[in-house]
């Protein structure tokens, strides 16, 4: 009877232990932060992606006022078209800067302001702006300045730019 018993017992005990390892050597978790005061070197590639539609504060030096970048929710992805097939997908990180306290706005606009974007990336894709060295200088103020026109098409002129936080191409 104890060798029917004992494969549960064992079972039971390792579940348990699992839990109980899984419990005691989970990270802690990390306070949310309402808003982020930044420098422009701050708003890198690099920032955390966790915290989407954040405003983050920036005193412009020679405007004299502020900006505040709004972090869309999720990222855009963008087929490349070849030979009617899809030879590779783009996965891009955008910001929209704006003026100060116009945040709300922002968020009330976003489906139609993604709408506009994925309309303005398809547009540069298919016209081969995501092959070869698709992140060349000219090449992104160009995508960066058709992104700023449609925000402002939608926005209105408290959008004072558009900012490509993040970007990579996946050859498939």
């Amino acid at each position: 009877m104890i060798r029917l018993l004992s494969p549960f017992i064992l079972l039971l005990l390792g579940i348990g232990g699992g839990v109980g390892a899984g419990l005691a050597l989970r990270p802690a978790a990390a306070p949310e932060p309402a808003v982020i005061a930044a420098t422009p070197a701050e708003c890198s590639p690099g920032a955390d992606a966790a915290h989407d539609l954040t405003p983050l504060s920036e005193n412009a030096p020679e405007g004299g006022g502020e900006h505040e970048y709004i972090r869309l929710n999720n990222q855009f992805v963008v087929p490349v078209v070849s030979r009617d097939m899809v030879a590779a997908l783009v996965v891009m990180s955008l910001s929209v800067e704006i003026e100060p306290g116009q945040a709300e706005s922002v968020y009330r606009h976003e489906p139609k302001l993604r709408d506009s974007f994925l309309q303005v990336l398809f547009d540069h894709s298919n016209m081969g702006g995501f092959k070869g060295e698709f992140t060349d200088a000219n090449n992104m103020d160009v995508l960066r300045g058709a992104l700023t026109e449609v925000a402002r098409a939608t926005l209105g002129n408290l959008v004072k730019g558009v900012l490509i936080t993040d970007i990579a191409r996946q050859d498939t």
